[in-house]
């Protein structure tokens, strides 16, 4: 029996891409039948489709995430130099802050 197995293997091995194809398309139509082919090819593409959709929004959502870190970390940055040059930074927003810091800065170098 063991015998058998290894030969059915050794045959099986030395088969190339193409043949493994048909194989695959004949236990394929034996198990389902020929007028379910197109049906589970539909299947399979609607899958990959969503598949490429959710691979699309994980990249988006990954970098709307790092986007956010960014953004945080310059805010601090930010927060720091308005506290080491005594500017109030609450209530302002960013762009707001990065003027009084520049007013500041422009105050500095012109004594």
């Amino acid at each position: 029996m063991a015998e058998g197995i290894s030969s059915l293997i050794m045959q099986f091995g030395g088969l190339g891409g193409a043949e493994w194809i048909f194989i695959i398309i004949a236990i394929v139509v034996v198990f389902f039948g020929v007028k379910k082919i197109p049906e589970i090819a539909r299947s399979f593409g609607k899958a990959s489709a969503e598949y490429e959709k959710a691979k699309i929004e994980a990249k988006r959502e990954l970098q709307q995430y790092k986007n956010q870190e960014n953004n945080r970390v310059g805010r601090e940055k930010l927060e720091e130099i308005a506290d080491s040059l005594g500017i109030n930074y609450t209530n302002k927003n960013d762009d707001e802050l990065r003027a009084a810091i520049d007013v500041e800065l422009n105050k500095s170098t012109k004594k």
